[in-house]
């Protein structure tokens, strides 16, 4: 074998090295971008509980206040009744 078959033999094992190299590192960034798509779909999905609860709350204070206008016209009438 000459000069030129080994030379022509390291550059293809060189080759064969650089793209086992790039194999394993689209392997590892197509494992990192489907982690970083998981990462926003449970964003995604936190900004949606986040609303809905606020949602809630709202609707709760909203509810206390009227039980709070209800028993005090309750007791109101109360009084009324008592008093007659």
């Amino acid at each position: 074998m000459g000069i030129y078959e080994w030379v022509a033999a390291g550059a293809m094992g060189m080759i064969t090295v650089i793209l086992v190299v790039l194999l394993m590192q689209y392997i590892k960034l197509r494992d990192l971008w489907a982690g970083l798509s998981r990462c926003r779909e449970a964003l995604r999905w936190a900004r949606i509980f986040e609303s809905e609860n606020r949602e809630l709350k709202r609707s709760l204070n909203a509810e206390r206040k009227r039980v709070r206008e209800l028993q005090h016209s309750l007791s109101k009438f109360a009084e009324q009744v008592k008093a007659h």
